[in-house]
């Protein structure tokens, strides 16, 4: 099985964990490829596997990306790219302005139902607080326009090994994976290969363990300040 991949664009650091939206605070990125995920909001809610093009791992990301034991992280943003139609859609949510957010795979299906049945453009258009859609893939997500990117694979390096990473854009594949172009078009924004272990991770797995690996370097960074 091919195993799941993402790449890391750094930005600055940032309160980790935050349960306070800031609307100056730099943000921690994650974008997940839904190869198959279905652009059709006609999807059962009592079958999300097996009818809409496996949107439940898009689900679990979101619940890996966001929630903690008594609140979310709202220094967190999450991008979804639908590929399961003829034209892709992406939908963005806000860790800052997010409500109605549960840590069941169901009730956040029915929030993503509710973002693809929009009428999707080249404009992000909000559906419910903190989530917004828009028409474009991958490589048309403006996050890519700032610091430096990673592609995190299995025989990079340790990730836990490098000294400057800090909070960033990640990005993940399904089931599935990336394809060659994806990765074409990553690479070509000058990414280093790392990699978080030797093991194939599921996508939302992979998500625990960088926002993990997140706060706890800054909590060394905040021992070390005083």
């Amino acid at each position: 099985m091919m195993a799941d991949v993402f790449y890391i664009s750094i930005f600055s650091k940032t309160k980790r964990g935050s349960t306070r939206p800031s609307i100056n605070c730099p943000m921690c990125n994650f974008v997940v490829v839904g190869n198959l995920a279905t652009t059709n909001p006609d999807f059962s809610l009592e079958d999300i596997p097996g009818t809409s093009g496996r949107i439940d791992i898009l689900c679990r990301c979101i619940n890996s990306a966001f929630v903690l034991s008594h609140g979310i992280r709202r220094d967190v943003q999450i991008y979804l790219i639908f590929r399961g139609g003829p034209s892709p859609k992406t939908v963005q949510l806000r860790g800052r302005d997010l409500r109605h957010l549960n840590p069941d795979e169901r009730t956040t299906a029915a929030l993503l139902k509710k973002a693809l049945a929009l009428e999707a453009d080249s404009e992000w258009r909000k559906s419910t607080p903190g989530i917004f859609v828009r028409a474009g893939d991958l490589a048309d997500l403006e996050v890519f326009g700032e610091g430096t990117t990673y592609y995190l694979r299995e025989d990079g390096s340790d990730f836990r090994g490098l000294s400057s990473v800090g909070d960033g854009t990640f990005v993940l594949g399904d089931h599935i994976g990336l394809s060659e172009v994806d990765e074409a078009f990553l690479e070509g924004l000058g990414s280093k290969i790392v990699s978080v272990g030797p093991i194939s991770l599921h996508a939302d797995h992979c998500i625990v363990l960088i926002n993990n690996e997140l706060d706890r370097r800054e909590a060394s960074a905040e021992m070390d300040e005083k």
